[in-house]
């Protein structure tokens, strides 16, 4: 059985995507889940926040040795010399490991490239290529006996992400309040449904009965909106025109639904929304010093005074967020 995969994407940056994969992964260990994340953002940043400046170097061999990395468990197969390996897990806590990112990663990009068009061909090594982040990740997952995988991707359309998603069986979209965020949404939506249709198209071409292949599925389940400033509970004026486009611009663009935006619920009630995010402001460096979530913060990393309530909230907001992704991913907590 196919551990489920959940990938968080926008190909528009700066709208918190890295925080949320590591708040959302850390809770969902805390719900009772066994979590492996991978990081496929050759940027590397969500690696950075789970791993110490020790452990980082660890990841990187001076000598011939491959990298405890995504890139050491695919670099067989981008040199030719064999198939992807079992990636090596790093462990974070008992229910939670990470499958490391690398910058090395981004020199896969054009081999990505050009298997695309060789899987109409009925090329094995092309479709080898394509599936090969999801071979990776399922052999991770299945090793730690992992629930759930949350994948991190960089803000792009390319050959990376575009097999990152193929391996992905539900996309959750981290949103800012802005213009940007609007206009990434359009330009998503059609990529995420070209691609998914282009998969398809592939599948039934695989030369191989032995190999298996992801469904390619990545279904979005839906948005964030994050890092936005409250005011009485309600977005503040500056932000809340571009907010209350979004349900809108989220159905046509990446539902690609015919409606009427006059027809369509204010983000407050769109079934869509998992959540608006706050920005919690002297909380998140205070966690990064700590190395920890937010929520986990306790008097010894400064969370004192009124930073105590502020560490309860985001808690109460985490849980209800990862429980909302988890109900609308099918997937049933232990």
């Amino acid at each position: 059985m196919n551990i489920p995969i959940i990938a968080f994407f926008n190909n528009k940056g700066g709208v918190g995507k890295t925080s949320l994969v590591y708040h959302v992964a850390w809770m969902m260990s805390e719900l009772g889940l066994r979590v492996l994340v991978a990081d496929l953002d050759p940027q590397c940043n969500l690696t950075s926040a789970f791993l110490d400046e020790d452990r980082l170097e660890e990841l990187w061999p001076d000598d011939d040795d491959p990298p405890t990395t995504v890139y050491g468990a695919i670099r067989p197969l981008q040199k030719g010399v064999g198939d992807v390996t079992e990636p090596v897990p790093h462990k974070i806590s008992d229910d939670l490991v990470l499958v490391a990112g690398d910058m090395l990663l981004s020199g896969f990009e054009d081999g990505l490239s050009e298997a695309w068009p060789k899987c109409l061909d009925r090329d094995e090594r092309s479709f080898r290529v394509i599936s090969s982040f999801w071979r990776v990740i399922q052999m991770g997952a299945e090793k730690h006996g992992a629930n759930v995988v949350l994948i991190d991707l960089g803000p792009n359309l390319g050959a990376i992400n575009r097999a990152a998603l193929i391996a992905a069986d539900h996309v959750v979209i981290p949103l800012g309040p802005d213009l940007f965020s609007l206009q990434g949404l359009k330009n998503l939506g059609p990529a995420l449904r070209g691609w998914r249709e282009g998969w398809k198209e592939r599948l039934p071409k695989n030369p191989s009965q032995k190999l298996h292949l992801p469904p390619g599925e990545m279904r979005p389940l839906g948005y964030i909106v994050t890092q936005h400033s409250v005011r009485q509970d309600r977005p503040v004026k500056a932000y809340e025109k571009w907010v209350n486009r979004i349900p809108y611009t989220y159905r046509k663009f990446v539902l690609n639904m015919n409606v009427l935006i006059n027809r369509v619920p204010n983000i407050a009630k769109d079934p869509n929304c998992f959540s608006l995010i706050r920005h919690y402001r002297s909380l998140m460096p205070m966690a990064q010093e700590a190395r920890k979530p937010m929520f986990f913060l306790k008097p010894a990393d400064g969370a004192i005074g009124a930073h105590t309530k502020a560490v309860q909230d985001v808690y109460r907001d985490f849980q209800d967020l990862t429980k909302k992704i988890l109900s609308s991913a099918g997937i049933i907590q232990i």
